[in-house]
């Protein structure tokens, strides 16, 4: 059995024009696994804005990050807990080391131009109790980043991966996570309104692995995030987490890419997205594949955008792949609209003013995820700089 892009469910309350429900948004022109990975540059022209991976994003601006040029590292900060190391592989090694090809021209450039291989390795039987923390700073350079993140067998760690200051960035973030380990990684967009940011995240899961990665977005003028999981063995678990704000003429785009191929393994993606300003504009994509040999999956997608004044807009395409009928469960929800008229009723019948009441139901909104986040600091930090969000709206 083979169904392709199934059309989404609505689970709330969608604003007419701000949602894209075409049937043209939901059937992609062809498999996810038939699309082009490759280490080789001349294998990905240019993109147009015509095809289908780049039909959302303002290709136009971008044109600094699809040439072939070098660039200038960014400013990096680690703070390293005992046993974790860092270091230096070659291409050749990386292209070995079972991590996945570049899967657009922006990555394939990243990983091509790149002045070297970062490599963060933490050991197997690790259990870390505080995060491994990488902060990367611009300072309006262009800027190719690579980085492999290896976890070893039933290691237990989290990673921040935090971006700011200003930059034309493209980054190939490889995460390769061994068997029985237990890994978190956050990644947060924190540019400064006029920095680019082009992004593939790729993680792959070992066999009874547990992974989350966790993409929270709150500056730049485009930030595009690919995140794509696979198995290396069954009974591995993905969960992909996200929250992001888009003000007036920022550009925020989310594509996640699930590929089952292994036997019983479970994934979760759930986004959220709140909008302000005239041509804010958010983007998520979410694909989920399940092979013909991934028997046994359990599978659910889910994204809900926010709209907090006129101008903005908010694409959202879930798009389910299904060849095997022997599974446990798949399914997909998609809602966009404005607040809750209930909710706010709810809180000004009980003395609360309508500003305020607008600011509780958005923290609300974003708080189911942020808190699951697992690291104290970052939860705080992320809430106060969504406030600082809404004080603008006000």
């Amino acid at each position: 059995m083979s169904l392709l892009a199934q059309k989404n469910t609505t689970d709330g309350p969608v604003l007419v024009g701000a949602h894209t429900d075409s049937a043209e948004a939901f059937v992609p022109d062809q498999s996810r696994a038939e699309r082009t990975t490759s280490y080789a540059v001349a294998d990905f022209p240019v993109p147009s804005g015509r095809e289908e991976d780049w039909r959302f994003t303002p290709v136009d601006r971008l044109r600094a990050l699809f040439a072939e040029a070098d660039g200038t590292p960014l400013r990096r900060d680690e703070s390293l807990p005992d046993g974790v190391t860092v270091s230096s592989i070659s291409r050749e090694e990386w292209q070995g080391s079972g991590a996945p090809k570049p899967a657009d021209r922006a990555a394939v450039i990243a990983a091509a131009r790149a002045a070297s291989i970062s490599v963060l390795d933490i050991p197997a039987e690790t259990e870390l109790t505080e995060p491994v923390r990488l902060v990367l700073t611009g300072d309006g350079v262009l800027s190719h980043g690579h980085t492999v993140i290896r976890v070893g067998n039933f290691a237990k760690a989290t990673i921040v991966l935090r971006h700011e200051g200003d930059a034309q960035y493209s980054e190939l973030l490889s995460v390769v996570v061994g068997d029985g380990a237990d890994v978190t990684v956050v990644t947060v967009q924190e540019w400064a309104d006029t920095a680019l940011h082009l992004g593939q995240h790729d993680v792959v899961v070992g066999r009874d692995a547990t992974v989350r990665h966790i993409a929270v977005t709150l500056g730049g003028g485009i930030v595009r995030l690919n995140t794509n999981a696979s198995y290396a063995g069954p009974g591995g678990s993905f969960e992909a987490l996200g929250v992001y704000f888009a003000d007036a003429g920022q550009h925020q785009e989310h594509r996640l890419f699930v590929d089952h191929e292994a036997p019983h393994c479970r994934s979760n993606v759930e986004y959220k997205g709140a909008l302000q300003g005239d041509s804010a504009h958010t983007v998520w994509v979410g694909d989920v594949l399940i092979r013909a040999s991934a028997e046994g999956t359990d599978t659910y997608e889910l994204n809900r955008n926010l709209i907090l004044t006129d101008g903005a807009r908010a694409d959202s395409v879930p798009n389910l792949e299904i060849e095997t009928g022997e599974i446990a469960g798949a399914g997909h929800a998609s809602a966009t609209g404005r607040f809750d008229d209930q909710q706010l009723f709810y809180l000004q019948a009980r003395g609360i003013d309508e500003d305020t009441a607008r600011r509780l139901v958005v923290r609300g909104f974003f708080a189911a995820i942020v808190g699951r986040i697992g690291v104290p600091e970052i939860e705080e930090h992320l809430m106060e700089a969504i406030d600082r969000e809404l004080e603008a709206t006000a």
